[in-house]
């Protein structure tokens, strides 16, 4: 069957995976309106045109929509009024994956209730909290060290691991702080200890099987990604069963698009973490990595275009560039350094302002062995500093 071209796309997140989400629409001819909640977000800078709401405001969301009246509705962050979002596909918008899948993994408590209890696939044990005393109660029952995440945010905000009761309080009010959305709920887990970290980027499409990009290993501090690679250690067996969890997951929730599947690999098994349904920080690896990045690969499931293959291009990393503090206005400095070393690259994002430990840009690198390819990433990302313009 074929489609005409263009689409209309409406970005509701404009962030630095929007931005690229973007630039690998209009490359295809689409246009795209780049949604946030705050002005010149990465995304805006490159799309057709863009609206500063809130996306937590259901009449806001609805009037852009009536504005703009686009074929595709792309949510890119959690903080959407995601009911309306079912509205919105019932008026014939087709919402990316579907407007249920948004609304399960928008909220780490309904995906993993949908894993663990209606799926049967082993997650780590976890409870629920709402309040302080709840928090207690779920912690002591868990045991410690325990993971504390709040039920709806992004980027690790609000994470921690709590090595004992002492330390609930301060995790609680650092799990409220970072919590998006309106809701002051957390998920308490049993803490892995894992080998390995990896997302599985999983390509669902309207027609055909559902595609796999090879594992992404990943490092993570403060709840929130500092490196990842292509491809990881996982064996042949391993990547076989996160694939089918993967694919369990993703058909259960429906539609087409990109979704990065999280799982901690031990020495005896492989197990779910969390989903989401949009491309992955830790996927900004295959801008390099990959003939098709996370990012053109979510654009053509989207679309309904072919995928005829996904090649991996050798060992290759990413690695984070981070603001040391608060800044209102932004520029670097070592880009050039950066970039003598071979096979590097840099991706700095264009935000607008700054604050400590915020994403602000990404290096790329190949190597001939992961080693390699991770050092030559970490290398170039420590020579590209954040600074204030006066």
């Amino acid at each position: 069957m074929t489609t005409q071209f263009p689409k209309k796309l409406m970005l509701l997140g404009s962030g630095e995976l929007g931005k690229e989400v973007v630039i690998a629409a209009q490359r295809l001819g689409q246009t795209v309106i780049a949604v946030d909640r705050y002005a010149n977000a990465p995304a805006m800078q490159v799309a057709d045109a863009c609206e500063v709401i809130s996306m937590l405001d259901g009449d806001a969301l609805e009037t852009i929509v009536a504005k703009h009246q686009p074929d595709y509705i792309v949510p890119e962050v959690e903080a959407i009024r995601t009911e309306k979002l079912k509205e919105f596909e019932d008026k014939g918008i087709t919402v990316i994956p579907t407007a249920k899948a948004t609304d399960y993994t928008m909220n780490r408590d309904r995906i993993r209730d949908l894993a663990h209890h209606e799926l049967g696939i082993r997650t780590a044990k976890y409870a629920y909290a709402s309040t302080l005393e709840d928090y207690r109660t779920a912690s002591e029952a868990i045991g410690f060290p325990n993971v504390v995440k709040p039920v709806m945010s992004s980027s690790g905000k609000g994470q921690s691991i709590v090595k004992s009761a002492a330390a609930v309080e301060q995790a609680w009010e650092s799990a409220i702080a970072g919590s998006r959305g309106d809701t002051q709920r957390v998920i308490v887990e049993e803490f892995i200890d894992f080998q390995l970290e990896i997302t599985l980027m999983t390509i669902r499409q309207w027609e055909g099987p559902t595609l796999f990009c090879p594992a992404i290993g990943h490092r993570q501090e403060r709840g929130d990604y500092q490196e990842s690679w292509q491809p990881s250690t996982l064996s042949a067996a391993q990547e076989k069963q996160a694939q089918d969890i993967a694919r369990q997951v993703t058909d259960a929730l429906g539609g087409a698009g990109i979704f990065g599947v999280e799982f901690f690999v031990t020495a005896d098994e492989v197990i779910f973490s969390e989903l989401s349904p949009r491309p992955h920080d830790t996927g900004m690896v295959t801008m390099i990595s990959q003939n098709l990045s996370e990012f053109e690969l979510h654009l053509r499931a989207i679309l309904g275009l072919p995928i005829p293959n996904i090649d991996q291009l050798g060992p290759s990393a990413s690695s984070v560039i981070l603001s040391p503090e608060q800044m209102a206005s932004v520029g670097f400095s070592g880009v050039a350094e950066a970039l003598l070393e071979p096979d590097v690259d840099l991706r700095l994002f264009g935000k607008p302002d700054a604050r400590p430990y915020r994403r602000m840009g990404v290096a790329l690198a190949k190597g001939t062995t992961e080693a390699e390819a991770r050092q030559k990433a970490n290398a170039a990302a420590a020579k590209v500093s954040v600074v204030k313009l006066s």
